[in-house]
């Protein structure tokens, strides 16, 4: 239950901040994100969301956080290998 409290106060307070500093960053996410992804000032109830979410689980639970990541780069390379590979296999000519 202490887990659930922390939590919930962590992610209102991230999503306040996220809120209240929406200037400083809307330009910090349009210079890490790619293209498709960029804010452009814009959707600060939908990033603030994504941000408060993440925020509070990494507070929370950053083992789980961080096993998931490590999984997510693992699957990505294996899937990065087996696309080059299929690559090498396929005649275009």
């Amino acid at each position: 239950m202490i887990q659930v409290v922390i939590w919930l106060v962590a992610f209102a307070a991230i999503l306040f901040l996220t809120f209240n500093r929406w200037e400083s960053i809307s330009p910090a996410l349009d210079r890490v994100l790619p293209e498709l992804l960029k804010s452009h000032g814009d959707n600060r109830t939908l990033w603030g969301l994504a941000l408060a979410t993440l925020g509070a689980t990494v507070l929370v639970r950053p083992v789980d956080i961080l096993l998931t990541v490590v999984l997510a780069v693992i699957i990505g390379l294996i899937g990065w290998k087996l696309a080059g590979w299929a690559m090498d296999k396929v005649d275009m000519h």
